[in-house]
């Protein structure tokens, strides 16, 4: 089901699905139970642009301190349950704004009535997750080894078992490390259910190949209109995850993340230190909350056109270059001096 059509899910104040902004997710490494650890990490992910953050509650005493965490951040908190339905129930009642389970690994239905009967009791949404490394034996069986149908039938299936219990606000989530596999289960749920959907590609894994493979993946499922949060999942500085969540949102339009930096790949003509400039260009721009496109080029063949289209920008020529603005040349000057005039242009931006 694409995204405009799928059901409208409040996590805390964030609204999931049904047209929604896609909202960016991390989860934390620090100890629940760790309060104040914790509670700097979110504080500190909150602030790079994650709107949701998921905690582990693997223990009672985690499942407790939720309620302290929740009174120092202010984004939605997700309590992140595996195993013991208990600590389900614990987390919802100390405020939780969602929890997530697989229905699977809990206990009988009993244990999954009692959670449903707790989150519909204090209005809190389940999301459902079925991951590659976890599926049923019998449906590896059935399909003759982990495939995308195979996580498709178990997560639906889990759905059914929710539903049965009177639970309606849910988000489901089909994970895969195998990026073509994820990708194939999220076409073939999205359609089959309208329940918003949860989109990552899990245990990608250390920052440089987990951050390609998540955009690949990512990029294929969220270009079709497919997903309504989405987390990167990557061994490394969770600051990571919700910067490269951005800039994958921003490369499909889905969002805007302050100024767009293009720059040329650089070549045999280039005459400045492009490489240089595009990086200290790119550190500059973070300081912005501007909405326009900068464009830094390296010589006289596609430079000028490029920056042209840009809103403001520079084409390098020998030892110097010109300056930009909403297409048209306003200055000509040495190459030590193209940086600091982009700042004073991106200073007065709005004068």
């Amino acid at each position: 089901m694409y995204r405009d059509m799928t059901k409208r899910v409040m996590v805390g104040n964030v609204p999931i699905g049904g047209g929604a902004p896609i909202a960016i997710q991390s989860m934390t490494n620090t100890k629940t139970e760790d309060v104040a650890a914790t509670v700097a990490q979110i504080n500190y992910l909150a602030a790079a642009g994650c709107q949701i953050i998921r905690c582990a509650v693997p223990t009672m005493e985690a499942a407790l301190a939720l309620r302290e965490i929740k009174k120092q951040i202010n984004i939605p908190l997700v309590a992140d349950i595996h195993f013991d339905y208990k600590l389900a129930i614990a987390s919802i009642e100390n405020g939780a704004d969602k929890i997530r389970i697989n229905p699977g690994n809990i206990g009988g239905p009993e244990n999954i009535k009692a959670v449903v009967e707790k989150a519909l009791e204090y209005n809190v949404p389940i999301r459902v997750g079925v991951n590659s490394g976890s599926l049923e034996k019998e449906l590896v069986k059935k399909y003759g080894g982990v495939t995308a149908e195979g996580l498709v039938e178990s997560a639906l299936d889990k759905l059914r078992i929710m539903e049965s219990f009177g639970m309606k606000d849910m988000i489901v989530s089909i994970k895969s490390s195998d990026v073509p596999m994820c990708i194939k289960a999220h076409e073939l749920i999205a359609k089959q259910t309208d329940y918003p959907i949860h989109v990552g590609i899990t245990e990608a894994g250390p920052v440089k190949t987990g951050i390609i493979k998540s955009s690949v993946g990512l990029g294929v499922i969220l270009g079709q209109g497919i997903g309504d949060t989405v987390r990167v999942s990557l061994t490394g500085d969770r600051i990571e995850e919700v910067r490269t969540a951005q800039k994958v949102l921003a490369a499909l339009g889905l969002r805007k993340d302050g100024i767009e930096v293009v720059s040329c790949p650089t070549c045999g003509r280039t005459q400045i230190d492009l490489i240089g400039l595009a990086t200290q260009v790119e550190e500059l721009v973070a300081g912005y909350d501007l909405d326009i496109k900068v464009a830094v080029m390296g010589c006289v063949v596609n430079g000028p056109g490029e920056a042209r289209e840009a809103d403001l920008g520079v084409a390098g020529g020998i030892g110097e270059g010109l300056l930009f603005k909403k297409g048209q040349i306003i200055r000509k000057m040495p190459e030590s001096e193209l940086l600091a005039a982009l700042k004073d242009e991106l200073d007065h931006w709005n004068d």
